[in-house]
């Protein structure tokens, strides 16, 4: 597979964008937990250039930063992983901008739609491990309790994020131990 990438800079630092050909595959932060996953292993992230799918990446990226609500469904994605890990990032497509959700209610909902339990612990792994972050707002979910945990990016680029959203934080806090620190 073909892999075409490009830098943007945002005010969350450098994102690296991928296109695969099939569409937007990846979106990481720079020193991300994760980076360049799952593109397989041992393919370079260093073919740069522009394509459709970057251009239209950038100008979603570009309304985004400027404060507007762009929709990620206005994109060609195609995250690479295993279904259940796409279950997951389509639910994460559901949260509206400027409001969260936890991994127990992704669980409960993905329970509903494929009738079989699901674990909150398998949601975070697939939340944590999600391609295209930012667009797949993975960064919109938070702990049953209001603990910000489970953000690959960093902490502070999760909080920077949500309050870009104007999410009310009054419920949410930084958790003293965890994944997201």
């Amino acid at each position: 597979m073909q892999y075409t990438c490009a830098i943007y800079q945002s005010p969350i630092g450098a994102l690296t964008l991928c296109d695969n050909g099939a569409g937007l595959c990846g979106l990481w932060l720079e020193g991300q937990r994760y980076f360049g996953m799952p593109i397989a292993k041992g393919t370079e992230l260093n073919t740069y250039g522009t394509t459709p799918t970057l251009k239209k990446a950038c100008t979603w990226l570009d309304e985004y930063f400027a404060g507007k609500a762009p929709s990620p469904t206005d994109l060609p994605l195609a995250p690479e992983g295993s279904d259940f890990q796409k279950a997951v990032w389509k639910e994460l497509l559901a949260i509206p901008y400027g409001e969260t959700t936890t991994y127990g209610t992704i669980a409960k909902s993905l329970a509903v739609k494929t009738g079989r339990r699901v674990a909150s612990i398998a949601v975070g792994g697939a939340v944590g491990h999600n391609p295209i972050s930012v667009i797949v707002p993975c960064h919109r979910v938070v702990g049953a309790n209001g603990s910000l945990t489970g953000y690959a990016g960093g902490l502070d680029r999760k909080i920077w994020l949500l309050k870009h959203e104007h999410v009310d934080m009054t419920h949410l806090f930084r958790p003293k131990t965890g994944t997201a620190l």
